[in-house]
């Protein structure tokens, strides 16, 4: 599928809140709140994303300029990149807002949950061969076209795998996602390794050295006073700063600790091949109920990361295999996605055909939630701003959350921590309630 030239931007309508009835709170991140809301004139339902001024200014102090700061350049990419897209498994961006005391943009709403929360339903926690086959291929078709649209999504987890009305899958929050040069050509995977010379087993030893040191300097809590709080999940820039500059990669530090592939935490720039590396992780959680290379903190995840391979158990067999190419340390050596589809887990798989597949392993029920809030009053400034005004940190309790908004309150636990220079995540988040749908975004 080449979508090359299927995504330009797209002229995006401004909203006025007073068209929106908001039904209730359904996530909360680390920038602002999502609220499950319906357009007045069209009677949709959409997902609206609020990011509160103050939170963004206070992480850029210095900024006198809205654009001049990094975390308004994210959301300005993330609009943008919303504003690109023309496929079916990723949001389409219905209008965009602005106030003195947020903005906040409309995207599709997904009344499934995500991909976590589904599996967690499953027998002892994990899918079958067949329904991983069907999420694992509507992954690739959306990572494809983010790859040739010259987008890496940076941040592939179950949490940002949410579940259609109509069964399949879209993808969300690319606030960490960068813009590369799309992919000229086709490249084919690379399965040999190089000849294993003396000179060039020195040179590598030297670089898994430096490397490892890297590592150990940005995960040993050696930081500036400013990302020093033993609650921050992201990790500073000085840890990128020892980055080779590459053309057509990024060296940003971005990620979720145990899904970020080898070369973010190496720091020596990284491309699209970080996306295949984190869909061997979210492959082997849907099979296995647990991710490859979870240790006890985070320091230890990335350790495991770099030098241990992922445990296969079982028969040898085609999934357990493409697994295995996918989770391949060197980039260089990582299966790209024409091996991919052509790969014998695929086998027969007419990937035209999957995204008009009728009857997807689950289909969620009509959310009957909708009428029971639609008349309620929720005024979303006030509501932002004492979500992240409570203990002087943002962190609004989940008995908080039910008594201002009425919705569940619940949120979704981040699992591993997401590590971006300079943006702050919690340590310890609440556990799971599968029974709520409060996710994270």
């Amino acid at each position: 599928m080449n979508d090359r030239a299927n995504h330009n931007e797209t002229v995006v309508p401004i909203l006025d809140l007073d068209d929106l009835s908001v039904i209730s709170p359904v996530g909360r991140g680390a920038k602002g709140v999502a609220f499950l809301v319906r357009n007045h004139p069209f009677g949709e339902s959409w997902a609206l994303k609020v990011i509160l001024r103050d939170f963004v200014k206070r992480k850029n102090p210095a900024v006198t300029n809205a654009k001049d700061g990094s975390e308004y350049k994210r959301i300005w990419l993330e609009q943008r990149v919303l504003s690109r897209f023309k496929h079916p498994l990723l949001p389409r961006l219905h209008g965009i807002l602005s106030t003195d005391k947020i903005i906040a943009y409309a995207i599709d709403y997904c009344p499934g949950r995500d991909l976590n929360q589904l599996r967690k339903k499953q027998t002892e926690n994990m899918f079958s061969q067949a329904i991983i086959r069907f999420y694992a291929a509507e992954l690739v078709l959306a990572l494809e076209y983010l790859h040739n649209s010259g987008i890496a999504y940076r941040d592939l987890k179950p949490e940002n795998i949410l579940i259609q009305e109509n069964g399949h899958i879209m993808l969300v929050d690319f606030d960490l996602s960068t813009e590369l040069p799309p992919p000229p050509t086709p490249r084919k995977s690379k399965t040999t390794k190089l000849p294993a010379t003396a000179a060039r087993s020195n040179s590598a030893r030297r670089k898994r050295a430096l490397s490892l040191q890297l590592f150990y300097k940005c995960s040993s809590g050696v930081m500036s006073e400013q990302f020093s709080d033993s609650g921050n999940r992201r990790l500073p820039s000085e840890c990128h700063q020892h980055s080779m500059s590459t053309v057509g990669k990024s060296n940003s530090f971005v990620g979720t600790e145990e899904y970020v592939a080898p070369e973010v935490i190496q720091g020596y720039g990284h491309d699209f091949a970080v996306d295949w590396w984190s869909l061997g992780v979210v492959m082997y959680e849907m099979l296995h109920g647990r991710t490859p290379f979870r240790g006890a903190n985070r320091k230890d995840t990335f350790y495991r990361i770099l030098t241990q391979p992922p445990e296969l158990a079982g028969e040898p067999n085609p999934m357990r295999d493409l697994i295995g190419k996918l989770l391949v340390k060197d980039p260089r050596e990582r299966i790209t996605v024409e091996g991919i589809k052509s790969h014998g887990f695929f086998k027969g798989l007419d990937w035209d055909s999957v995204v008009e597949v009728s009857r997807p392993p689950y289909i969620p029920p009509g959310d009957k939630k909708e009428g029971n809030f639609f008349n309620r009053s929720i005024d979303v400034e006030s509501f932002v701003e004492r979500v992240f005004s409570v203990n002087g940190g943002g962190e609004m309790q989940k008995e908080e959350l039910i008594k201002v908004g009425g919705g569940s309150g619940e949120q979704e636990k981040n699992r591993g921590g997401e590590v971006e220079e300079g943006e702050n995540k919690r340590e310890n988040p609440p556990p799971r309630d599968d029974a709520q749908n409060f996710v994270v975004f």
